[in-house]
């Protein structure tokens, strides 16, 4: 019975690409996954669906299967809450419309940040930022890339301790979704909401709240849960009838564990997901 569980392990639910903040174009993601031996990947990216047709049409020519997903960023309070949205019609235009809202706000804040790094005495290039975020969304770690770049700092991980981590001196607030709206936003695009990285969230008192609003599933495997927050996880998704999904949130940086595939998930969960989708919503 244990092979043939781990024989099932062909999916990963949580990929990002250079739409957002990986270093995968989004048809690269599909191809390490191709060759990692997965059946189905989620592409995942943060506030947008940009990258899902190009990741579509890579793998028609591989024969995987490639969910339409997004990581939605939302708000509980002072506290970010990431939701991810599984099986979203990728051209609802409700969706589409407050993604392209929330992408121009990131832009003006990654300017003001830009702003402030260079008040404090460490002017980055605006033009080199644009670059490096290409078509994609723009995003803290594109200002770090460049504090790196012109010398300033010697790592990401400095720039964010330094500068843009929350309370830093070069960090700006994001406006952001509630929790509740960005659960009728998944829904509305005939997605299923579910909950991301939960550990990492500590709000496990407020999942019964949030699944009468609409949320669907738990994120039980992802790198940052041990084995007894994956077993946690998994026995609340069953106590309140939530979908156990799961995956790598890799970014595809040159680590082994940072590749798409390596974490896995039945594809069971997989049909449990498509199962709960509902009929997309394309109402303007």
């Amino acid at each position: 019975m244990r092979a043939r569980t781990e024989e099932q392990r062909l999916a990963d639910l949580h990929c990002h690409s250079t739409v957002s903040d990986g270093q995968l174009e989004p048809w690269q993601v599909v191809e390490l996954a191709a060759r990692q031996g997965l059946h189905v990947v989620a592409l995942t990216d943060h506030d947008t669906v940009a990258g899902v047709e190009p990741a579509r049409q890579r793998a028609r020519a591989l024969g995987l299967e490639v969910v339409p997903a997004l990581e939605l960023s939302t708000a509980w309070g002072a506290q970010e809450i990431h939701l991810l949205g599984y099986f979203v019609d990728v051209a609802a235009p409700p969706l589409l419309r407050e993604l392209q809202r929330q992408q121009e706000a990131r832009w003006q804040r990654a300017r003001l940040m830009a702003r402030r790094l260079a008040a404090l005495g460490y002017p980055i290039s605006w033009a080199r930022v644009r670059e490096l975020a290409g078509q994609g969304t723009v995003g803290r770690v594109h200002l770090a890339r460049a504090l790196v770049e012109a010398g300033h700092v010697a790592s990401m991980g400095q720039a964010f301790d330094q500068f843009l981590a929350e309370g830093r001196p070069a960090y700006v607030p994001q406006a952001r979704l509630t929790v509740q709206e960005g659960i009728g936003l998944i829904a509305a695009a005939g997605g299923v909401p579910v909950l991301a990285h939960p550990g990492l969230a500590q709000v496990d008192h407020l999942i019964p709240a949030w699944k009468a609003q609409g949320l669907a599933g738990l994120e039980v495997v992802h790198p940052a849960h041990d084995s007894q927050q994956e077993a946690h996880y998994l026995r609340l998704a069953q106590e309140w009838d939530l979908l156990p999904t799961g995956g790598s949130d890799a970014h595809g940086r040159e680590r082994p564990e940072d590749q798409p595939g390596a974490v896995r998930v039945p594809l069971a969960w997989v049909e449990g997901l498509r199962r709960v989708a509902t009929r997309p919503s394309r109402r303007p």
